[in-house]
């Protein structure tokens, strides 16, 4: 069973104790109590806390009264929400009492400082106005009144308490500090074993609230809580399931999954995109550069046939017949001599019918090359 175990540290830190846990859900209101009556001179009172296991989920801590290292004073620790995760500041000692989240704890702790009491030289005087003191047994007292909030929500941050520290609770944070004394580790350690205590079982009202002294769990100095802070709604995931990291929450499995998807998506999208734009220009390549090549080449083949069977005609018609020969110059140029043979038009046109392929004009490839460029 894992508990809050920042709080068994008995080694002083130069500032407060950090994050010793975080969860993705959050503590149940701080359930209503009476204070026990102080046992003695030199006790403290150390508010109770919601402390979380990863068994079974939060469990309430009571209250109690702890003979306090001279000197010092107690700062609460509490839970505070931030990145979508709800840490524990383990609680210390000081000389000062420093920030603990805005939280209502009550007796003395109202969200900022301690009024529940003050060292006078080495001796604690109790301010009867917010602690339960017995005047017969606890002679140094004082009373001062102070202004008692009514909330009993867990933590800080967003949904919770929103506050910030001071500038002289910043300035208490970089004093020198004790962790908790082995009678609230031992303390705390025995409300874990306390099935009663858990916030599934009582439902924010615990049936053990505060004690007189640590681990003292039975006898007429127990209080029970009078009522809950607020109504409790159980978590809808389980306790291992809700243990939670600052540094690993983005990449639980789930987060990984659903990035896998979206790249897997991402590059199905690309690919089918690449595939219709390698698909475009293919296709426009085979509707118009193939055209546009086949038809010179048809001219310039045209072209040279024509000239060759001009050439083989001309050949032809000396050797054949040399009558025909001379009659050809007045016809065969058809276009330069036409006007000045008016008089006898029908004589080259006899001549020129043996020589039927000579027609070099007319297989111009002009009309095809112009029919396709318009397609």
């Amino acid at each position: 069973m894992l508990t809050v175990a920042v709080l068994s540290l008995s080694t002083a830190s130069p500032a407060q104790i950090g994050i010793g846990i975080s969860v993705r859900v959050g503590p149940p209101a701080l359930p209503v109590y009476v204070q026990p009556i102080c046992p003695g001179p030199g006790y403290l009172w150390t508010p109770g806390y919601w402390a979380w296991s990863d068994d079974d989920g939060y469990y309430w801590v009571p209250g109690t009264w702890v003979v306090a290292p001279v000197g010092m004073l107690w700062t609460p620790g509490y839970w505070g929400f931030a990145g979508g995760l709800y840490g524990w500041h383990g609680g210390y000692w000081g000389s000062h009492v420093g920030f603990y989240g805005g939280i209502n704890y009550g007796f003395g702790y109202g969200g900022v400082g301690f009024g529940g009491g003050e060292w006078r030289g080495g001796g604690f005087f109790y301010n009867r106005s917010v602690t339960n003191v017995n005047v017969t047994n606890v002679t140094n007292v004082y009373n001062k009144t102070m202004v008692v909030n009514n909330t009993h929500v867990a933590f800080n941050g967003q949904g919770g308490v929103e506050a910030r520290p001071t500038a002289q609770e910043e300035a208490y944070s970089h004093e020198s500090h004790t962790a908790a004394v082995a009678a609230q580790t031992e303390h705390e350690h025995a409300a874990s074993q306390n099935k009663q205590l858990y916030a599934s079982q009582n439902h924010g009202r615990p049936a053990i609230a505060a004690t007189a002294k640590p681990g003292d769990f039975s006898g007429r100095n127990v209080t029970r809580a009078t009522a809950a802070g607020a109504a409790y709604h159980a978590p809808k995931i389980s306790p291992k399931e809700a243990r939670g990291s600052a540094g690993n929450s983005a990449s639980s499995p789930a987060a990984r999954n659903e990035s896998a998807k979206s790249s897997a998506g991402n590059s199905n999208a690309g690919r089918s995109n690449a595939g219709h734009t390698n698909d475009r220009p293919a296709t426009g390549a085979a509707n118009h550069p193939a055209h546009n090549n086949a038809s010179p080449a048809n001219a310039n083949n045209a072209a040279r046939n024509n000239e060759a069977r001009n050439n083989q005609a001309r050949s032809k018609a000396p050797r054949n017949n040399p009558a025909r020969s001379e009659a050809r110059p007045a016809g065969q140029p058809s276009h330069a001599n036409a006007k000045p043979a008016r008089p006898e038009p029908q004589a080259p046109r006899k001549a020129a019918q043996p020589a039927r392929p000579q027609p070099a004009a007319k297989p111009e490839p002009k009309p095809h090359g112009q029919g396709t460029e318009r397609r």
